[in-house]
């Protein structure tokens, strides 16, 4: 699969599938961007040692379906219970293409919120998609239910590390309609575009400004608070000294990357807000 440029401008007549396809594109594109801190990319493995780049493209094609899928429950204005029953079945499918391995749980739960409001936008407007209409679409349509599910104690690793060490969690990020994603991680990535950088370094330099601000429940379960902490550290130390642009930038990426994967970090929940990122510029007009 080759990586597509990222449009700027796209097509008004979006549909579900084309919604549902841009989300399994976002995902490769994060899956092929190297060096990444602890993740898996197409030529290693990262923090892991029970998954490679070929384990998630066998996820990924199993949940290709379920984006155009969760893409037309929004357009129906399906409520929450209908979102997590095509949730629950993508990631039993998602478990079965992998044996059991969690490649994607977390891009189910946000990319597919994401593909539902935008679903939900089109209904509801003519014309261009707008990042504003699609986090206004999230709030108005499931912000209550998102609330309610954020109160649950979760039986997740990563949620109950979040909860143990009072970190905004995944579910508590959604129910807030994803600040990082659309205060940092997006503006991060369209202005990285706008001064010339490649498709590639901007994914990279916007994958460290979302590690530098965001309570990743995947460090604090592999590292605690210390280990995030660190993790966050490194990541706006990068920024501070110029980030990817600069003369050595990319080495020092791999330094920070080579330093994750001695101490068995992984940023998993910044991996998922950068593909939503990449997904919001495949669909959606220029704010």
């Amino acid at each position: 699969m080759r990586t597509a440029a990222l449009p700027l401008q796209p097509d008004a007549r979006l549909t579900p599938s084309a919604i549902g396809h841009a989300a399994t594109l976002a995902l490769y594109d994060e899956l092929s961007l190297s060096p990444k801190p602890g993740l898996v990319t197409l030529i290693d493995c990262g923090s892991h040692d029970d998954m490679d780049a070929h384990t998630f493209m066998r996820s990924l094609f199993s949940l290709r379906r379920y984006f155009v899928q969760i893409a037309e429950a929004g357009a129906d204005g399906a409520d929450f219970a209908v979102l997590e029953r095509h949730g629950i079945a993508a990631e039993a499918r998602m478990l079965a293409a992998t044996r059991g391995i969690n490649t994607h749980r977390g891009a189910i739960f946000m990319l597919g919120l994401l593909c539902a409001s935008a679903g939900a936008a089109l209904r509801e407007q003519h014309g261009p998609l707008h990042p504003a209409a699609l986090r206004d679409a999230l709030r108005r349509h499931w912000g209550d239910a998102l609330a309610r599910r954020s109160q649950r104690p979760s039986v997740l690793p990563g949620g109950i590390a979040a909860r143990r060490l009072g970190l905004r969690s995944a579910s508590q990020e959604a129910a807030l309609a994803f600040p990082v994603l659309f205060e940092t991680a997006l503006p991060a990535l369209g202005d990285a575009l706008a001064r010339g950088l490649t498709p590639r370094q901007a994914r990279l330099e916007t994958l460290f400004r979302i590690i530098a601000v965001l309570d990743d429940s995947n460090l604090a379960h592999r590292g605690g608070l210390a280990g995030l902490r660190a993790a966050q550290r490194a990541a706006q130390g990068f920024l501070d000294r110029g980030g990817i642009a600069r003369a050595g930038g990319l080495s020092h990426a791999q330094a920070i990357t080579d330093d994750f994967v001695r101490q068995r970090l992984s940023p998993g929940g910044a991996a998922d807000t950068l593909a939503a990122a990449c997904w919001i510029q495949r669909v959606c007009a220029a704010p």
